[in-house]
C-alpha cells in the first residue's frame, strides 16, 4: 500500500467552498486571511511568516493573493489561486497598499478577516486593513481545523510511522556516557534521511516552518525532567536516569507526536511509583475520551485520580492539546475547556507529574475521536518494562 504523503487537491477545493458559504452567511464581499497556516490550509501555498506579509482574499468566484516578489514563482504554480499581486519587499515596498489595490480590483468593500492587518513579526509595522475597507473578524479556518477529514488523519498516520522510526533511532543511541545532544541530533538526521530515501520526490519537506527537517527528536534526563519544558543541555546519560523523550515528523504540513518516560537501567521504587501514577492517569484519559464527551470531563477525571494519589501539587499543565498543522492547537484537554469531542478531533493525552530530585513522568499519545469511540495513533508500548533501556 502506497504511503499517503499529501492531501488530495479536492481537499482544498472543499475548504474553499466551505469558506465561501461562510462569506455568504456573513454578507461580506470577501474572506481575508493573513495567518500563514490559514493560507496554507485553504490553498496549499505554504510560506514562513516573516516581515513580508502575505494576504489571501476569497470571493464568491475568485481566489487572489498578495505576496512579496520572492514568492511569485512558487505561488504562480498553485492551482487554487486565480490572481497574484506582488510588492518588491518590506519596508521598501508597500504590502498593504498592494493588498488593498487587489481588493479594489475584486470589487471588495467589506471583508471578514482573521486579523485586522498583517501580524507584527520580525519588525513589520504596517497599517490596519480597516483603514481601507470595512472589517469584521472571523476565525473560520481555526475552527475548521478541529475536525480532521479521513485524508488528514491518513497523512497524520504516515507522520506517526516516521516519528516512531525517529524515536527508535533515539532509543538505540541511549546508553551511559553518551551526550543528549549527540543522541537527538544523530537520531533526527538518520530518520530524516530514511524518510527522504523511502518517499523520494513524493515528500516535500517544510523546513524552516515548523521545525528543521522532516523528523525531529529530543530528550531530557535526570533532574532536567522535573521541569515540564526544560531548555536542552548536552548532559551525558547515567545509569539510573529518568528520561523523557520526544519525536515528531511532518508530512504535508501535518504533525505527529510521541513522548515516552524511560529509564537507563532498572528504575528504583520511587521512579516506579510515579511512573505508575502517570500511566494510570493517561489510561484514565484515554478511556474517558470519546464522541460527545467534554474535554473538561477528561481533564477532571485525571485530576481526580491525581488528587486521590496525592500528587496534584506535582501536576503543572493540562492533560493535552489539539494536534494537526500545529504542534499545539485548540481544543485543549483542560478543566476550563467547554468544548465537546467530535469525530475527527485529534488531541494529545499527556498528563505529567514532576518531582524534584526524582524526575518528570509523561507519555504523550495522539488520540483520534471516531464515530463510536477513539483510536490511538501511536503504537509504541506504554508499559514500564517496554520503556527501560537495558545496560
Amino acid at each position: 500500500m502506497e504511503a499517503t504523503t499529501a492531501l488530495p487537491q479536492s481537499a482544498f477545493r472543499d475548504r474553499l467552498a466551505a469558506v465561501r458559504r461562510r462569506i455568504a452567511e456573513a454578507d461580506v464581499d470577501a474572506g481575508v486571511w493573513f495567518g500563514a497556516r490559514s493560507i496554507e490550509y485553504l490553498t496549499h501555498f505554504y510560506h514562513s511568516q516573516t516581515e513580508r506579509p502575505v494576504v489571501l482574499a476569497v470571493t464568491d468566484d475568485r481566489v487572489a493573493i498578495t505576496v512579496p516578489k520572492l514568492e511569485v514563482i512558487r505561488v504562480e504554480e498553485n492551482p487554487h489561486i486565480d490572481e497574484v499581486s506582488h510588492y518588491f519587499d518590506y519596508p521598501g515596498g508597500d504590502p498593504m497598499r498592494t493588498a488593498v489595490a487587489m481588493l479594489d480590483r475584486l470589487g471588495v468593500e467589506t471583508v471578514a478577516a482573521d486579523m485586522d492587518g498583517a501580524p507584527g513579526v520580525m519588525g513589520y509595522d504596517g497599517p490596519p486593513l480597516s483603514d481601507a475597507v470595512t472589517v469584521q473578524r472571523q476565525n473560520w479556518v481555526d475552527r475548521m481545523r478541529w475536525e480532521k477529514s479521513d485524508a488528514e488523519i491518513a497523512v497524520m498516520r504516515e507522520a506517526t510511522t516516521w516519528s516512531h522510526l525517529a524515536h527508535q533511532y533515539l532509543v538505540d543511541r541511549m546508553e551511559p556516557g553518551v551526550a543528549q545532544g549527540t543522541i537527538s541530533q544523530e537520531a533526527s538526521m538518520e530518520a530524516s534521511r530514511a524518510m527522504f530515501d523511502a518517499l523520494g520526490t513524493r515528500y516535500v519537506p517544510r523546513t524552516g516552518i515548523y521545525f528543521e527537517g522532516p523528523t525531529h527528536t529530543g530528550l531530557h534526563s535526570a533532574e532536567q525532567t522535573a521541569e515540564p519544558h526544560p531548555y536542552p543541555t548536552n548532559r551525558t546519560l547515567e545509569v539510573g536516569d529518568t528520561i523523557v523523550t520526544a519525536a515528531e515528523a511532518n508530512v504535508d504540513g501535518y504533525l505527529s507526536e510521541i513522548e515516552r518516560t524511560m529509564f537507563v537501567g532498572d528504575p528504583d521504587e520511587e521512579q516506579r511509583h510515579y511512573f505508575d501514577i502517570m500511566l494510570e492517569s493517561q489510561t484514565i484519559a484515554i478511556e474517558t475520551a470519546g464522541p460527545g464527551v467534554t474535554y473538561s470531563a477528561v481533564a477532571q477525571a485525571v485530576w481526580d485520580h491525581m488528587v486521590e494519589q496525592g500528587v496534584e501539587d506535582r501536576a503543572f499543565h493540562h492533560v493535552g492539546h489539539g494536534l494537526g498543522m500545529g504542534s499545539h492547537e485548540p481544543p485543549y484537554v483542560d478543566r476550563g475547556t467547554e468544548e465537546t469531542m467530535e469525530p475527527g478531533h485529534v488531541f494529545t493525552v499527556e498528563p505529567g507529574i514532576y518531582v524534584p530530585g526524582v524526575g518528570g513522568f509523561r507519555h504523550s499519545d495522539p488520540v483520534v475521536v471516531t464515530d463510536d469511540g477513539t483510536e490511538l495513533l501511536n503504537y509504541w508500548d506504554r508499559d514500564l518494562e517496554s520503556n527501560v533501556v537495558r545496560v
